[in-house]
């Protein structure tokens, strides 16, 4: 059966232009995902990761080559593209209900019915018992699920997440890996993350993308060869070594 891409990046390139001088940022990229599949993306600081992800977005445009995002260019597929950032960007003002319900408000969808299925993945996700709550009362990975169910609110065909567990303790990463990638998983969301963290990247990808350093490059893919929880996949035999190589892409 033919694999459906849900993102198609062909021979991208994107250059600043400055007064002084011009920069290559991204240099001949391609990329596809497909239809239900977590990619993570990792690379050298600066490298363009979050770039790539404006692209996608369509908050920038390339400079050659061509995106397409559900077959569309980008800013026409926009409003089926859900952005997670690194900070949770709830306001401290509203309850975590009127939190999550604000990207709906925004869009101008907000119905009973969408309303109710807002509400009902809060308490899918277990924050049922804290829709009264305000954001200030909440810990850390609780406010980040707060903000993915608010990215989720809207049904999104596709999910951008960009460092989205940088803020948090290492602990609450490890418990949020597993908790976000199972949400996504069992709910066939199509998923691109952006990450500093290998392992990060290995307990939640289907695939690894590793970038090279500026000019963006795509050097390598790694399929990751096993499934199941975050804490399973690290206590596979095999995750060092695809840990070794995915380092070694990044060093050379």
């Amino acid at each position: 059966m033919e694999q459906e891409p849900v993102v198609n990046i062909s021979g991208v390139s994107l250059t600043y232009h400055e007064p002084s001088r011009e920069t290559m940022a991204i240099d001949g990229l391609d990329l596809t995902v497909n239809r239900g599949e977590f990619l993570s993306i990792v690379g050298p600081s600066g490298c363009g990761k979050t770039t790539v992800l404006s692209l996608l977005s369509g908050l920038i445009a390339p400079s050659a080559g061509e995106i397409r995002v559900l077959g569309l260019p980008p800013e026409k597929a926009r409003r089926r593209i859900g952005y997670m950032l690194q900070r949770d960007g709830l306001f401290d003002w509203r309850t975590i209900e009127k939190n999550v319900l604000l990207g709906l408000e925004v869009r101008r969808e907000l119905t009973p019915k969408s309303r109710k299925k807002a509400l009902d993945l809060l308490d899918k996700y277990g924050l049922g018992d804290f829709k009264k709550h305000y954001p200030s009362e909440l810990s850390g990975g609780m406010r980040q699920k707060a903000a993915l169910i608010r990215t989720l609110a809207f049904e999104p065909e596709l999910l951008l997440l960009d460092e989205p567990f940088s803020a948090l303790d290492y602990q609450t990463r490890l418990i949020l890996e597993d908790e976000v990638r199972g949400i996504i998983k069992q709910g066939g969301y199509t998923a691109i993350l952006v990450t500093h963290d290998i392992s990060e990247a290995i307990c939640m990808g289907d695939r690894v993308a590793v970038f090279s350093a500026r000019p963006t490059r795509l050097k390598k893919e790694f399929p990751v060869p096993f499934s199941g929880s975050a804490p399973e996949r690290r206590r596979q035999e095999s995750f060092p070594a695809l840990f070794d190589g995915i380092w070694k892409e990044l060093k050379t």
